[in-house]
């Protein structure tokens, strides 16, 4: 008899997965990963420009690491153009507070000199060689490729003024990438005098709020700042060297923006293929 109910059970629920398209969850959607009402309009393309991919420039954040990528979507899936990572940053001469505002931007630099360079369109889209925090969209050439264009997917994340993923943005339009969008979330933007004071955002850019806190708590509390600072201390860093190692770090990612694979070291255990 109870069988006969489950039979029953089954019967009903394939009905209202086939009526309702609603009965069953995308594991996605159901884990709250992804924000669809978004994604729809990120992904949908216009039928008259056939199979033209439609780029998104995808930010995400962990506790440790950045990532920026270049990714089209495709019937069967997302496909990733190019990828860049906070994580390698130290390459370019940068070891401590890889994910702070200063990073993310830098992150976004190399993921748009990154893929400018595998498109063959470094040379003619160099970006805003030196920021200055003046907000500067990529305009086209004549005679010349389009500029290469993508929106921001900033996923789950909160878009607050000031939020680290206009970092990315920012660092991605400085280098080259048209990326619709407007003042309003950077850093030194006021909502009352709908003005961005170009000071503020450039400070950003260059570490300058992290220059700040070191100086005001070196001089409140010299224990706490040994603590909070350890790693930038370690590396010899302080508050005055920022700005000049950001522009070192700026240079060199324009200097050469490809992809290194690390050497592992250590020994590591070899897994054979199993048919």
């Amino acid at each position: 008899m109870v069988s006969f109910y489950n039979h029953i059970y089954r019967q009903i629920k394939s009905l209202i997965i086939i009526v309702d398209g609603k009965g069953e969850m995308d594991g996605n959607k159901k884990e709250g990963k992804t924000d669809y009402y978004a994604r729809k309009r990120l992904v949908v393309q216009a039928k008259n420009k056939y199979n033209s991919p439609k780029y998104r420039l995808v930010v995400r954040f962990t506790n440790t690491d950045v990532i920026i990528q270049i990714i089209y979507a495709k019937l069967d899936g997302d496909f990733v153009l190019t990828a860049a990572y906070a994580h390698e940053l130290p390459r370019f001469g940068i070891k401590v507070g890889l994910t702070n505002w200063a990073a993310t931007y830098s992150t976004g630099l190399l993921a748009a000199r990154r893929v400018l360079t595998k498109l063959g369109l470094a040379d003619k889209y160099q970006g805003v060689t030196v920021p200055d925090g003046k907000v500067a969209t990529i305009e086209e050439l004549e005679n010349a490729p389009r500029p290469f264009k993508a929106f921001l997917d900033v996923g789950l994340k909160r878009t607050s003024t000031g939020s680290k993923v206009f970092a990315a943005l920012k660092g991605a339009s400085d280098g080259g990438i048209f990326i619709p969008h407007s003042e309003n979330r950077f850093p030194g933007y006021d909502a009352e005098s709908k003005s961005l004071d170009a000071e503020t955002l450039r400070k950003y850019i260059y570490g300058g709020h992290v220059a700040e806190y070191m100086r005001l708590l070196q001089n409140d509390d010299d224990d706490k700042y040994r603590r909070q600072f350890s790693k930038f201390i370690e590396c010899g860093i302080n508050a005055d060297d920022l700005e000049e190692l950001y522009k070192s770090v700026h240079t060199k990612i324009r200097a050469d923006p490809k992809f290194r694979s690390t050497e592992k070291k250590g020994d590591y255990k070899v897994f054979k293929k199993v048919n």
